[in-house]
């Protein structure tokens, strides 16, 4: 009880965190059953690559677009586009077929993308605008525990699903948690920009938005980190994918996943520990797990999932209620230029990535080790970015300690 007290959040956030569940349920869906519905026609690296390829590219752009929405209209609109492009996925991978396979895998990537970059654009708009201190870690954690057990829950019924009326019945069956999220959008915050005087292309150059040391070191954390988390985020699913065909399997691979992410949440809120070892510790897991895909044995593959899922449990709430607070110093308008540039950096990382991971054949060539190293040194650079800012911001709060004096 007292660690859930410790973690209490406004009222505000909490109709975030509201939001945020029936989102995740929509995505965790796509994440898990949309790539293996793409991946079982033909086993293919590069199939499920070219998907997440699309997919992050127009989420870059609507991510932007979005953020231009919010000068004129509220977070309201943008979920409910977020809703509307989750109904027009689930029709064209019911409806659309093509000879061309590629074409129609970018087909079913766009809304995705554009899903994933107007709910982002609005959470972060969202927290960076109500969230005070406190309230991001409490956010980042209780997401946390809402994202794991959609996890657990999730796949299983889908698995089930699927076996009995096979995938075209499962994505008839996600309209109606889109209609909850469409439901939902009536009753956030009607967070805007459209009070603000100046327009939010205005002033985005980078040496305008990124003006003091702290927020620099935002930049090469975003890059490397957009490195692991797109490693991580492809090869988990393909390694869970290669270990088993059955989705009852897989899913039940997703549940012990998120099993041990929360054991991890458990242990985070047990220990009082610096944000900044957790951190560490995060990072330490995810390279051990990469490291154990070296084995490539079906088990090996499942302990690297365990391991680098647990360090991402460390890494999304410690890393990302860094920056936010950094973030929240700011006004309105510039969170919105400072969250769009950061939301750049991430997915250029994941771009690049995903565009040397095209070459990738197998899980044992030259190329995957070659990207599996690189991985690895920029999972090691992003606690060092992070203290680095960390120690800015000390700096900066001294020197206006001094100066108040």
């Amino acid at each position: 009880m007292k660690e859930m007290e410790n973690l209490r959040i406004a009222a505000s956030i909490r109709k975030v965190l509201i939001m945020n569940a029936a989102s995740t349920i929509i995505f965790n869906y796509i994440g898990i059953f949309v790539n293996l519905f793409i991946w079982e026609k033909n086993h293919s690296i590069f199939d499920v690559t070219w998907f997440n390829l699309i997919m992050f590219i127009t989420w870059s752009l609507a991510f932007a677009g979005g953020s231009r929405l919010l000068t004129k209209y509220t977070t309201r609109l943008l979920i409910r586009v977020t809703a509307g492009c989750g109904a027009i996925t689930f029709l064209l991978l019911t409806l659309l077929t093509l000879d061309n396979r590629l074409l129609w895998i970018a087909i079913i990537a766009v809304p995705v993308g554009i899903m994933w970059g107007f709910y982002a654009a609005s959470q972060n708009i969202t927290l960076s605008a109500i969230g005070k201190g406190g309230d991001f870690e409490g956010y980042f954690s209780y997401a946390t525990i809402i994202g794991q057990t959609v996890s657990i829950i999730n796949p299983v019924v889908f698995a089930f699903i699927i076996k009995w009326i096979g995938y075209s019945g499962s994505f008839i069956l996600m309209f109606v948690f889109i209609t909850i999220l469409m439901v939902v959008s009536f009753f956030i915050s009607p967070i805007t920009l459209a009070g603000e005087k100046k327009p939010l292309f205005q002033q985005m150059r980078f040496s305008t938005v990124f003006s003091y040391p702290a927020i620099r070191w935002m930049v090469p954390s975003c890059l490397a980190a957009g490195v692991v988390l797109q490693f991580q985020g492809l090869f988990a699913i393909i390694f869970t994918f290669s270990v088993s065909s059955d989705k009852l399997v897989i899913a039940l691979l997703n549940v012990l996943y998120a099993v041990s992410s929360i054991m991890a949440m458990i242990l985070h809120r047990k220990m009082t520990i610096r944000s900044g070892i957790w951190l560490k510790v995060g990072m330490i897991a995810i390279s051990v797990g990469f490291l154990v895909a070296l084995f490539q044995h079906s088990v090996f593959l499942v302990i690297s999932n365990i391991l680098t899922t647990i360090g991402l449990f460390y890494f999304g709430t410690v890393w990302n209620s860094g920056q936010f607070r950094i973030i929240s110093r700011h006004t309105s308008i510039e969170q919105a230029r400072i969250l769009l540039w950061r939301e750049w950096f991430l997915n250029v990382s994941r771009i690049g990535m995903l565009i040397l991971i095209l070459f990738v054949k197998d899980l044992q060539g030259v190329s995957f080790l070659v990207l599996l190293g690189f991985s690895l040194i920029c999972a090691f650079l992003v606690p060092l970015f992070s203290q680095k800012s960390e120690d800015a911001l000390a700096v900066e709060a001294d020197n206006e300690k001094l100066e108040a004096r």
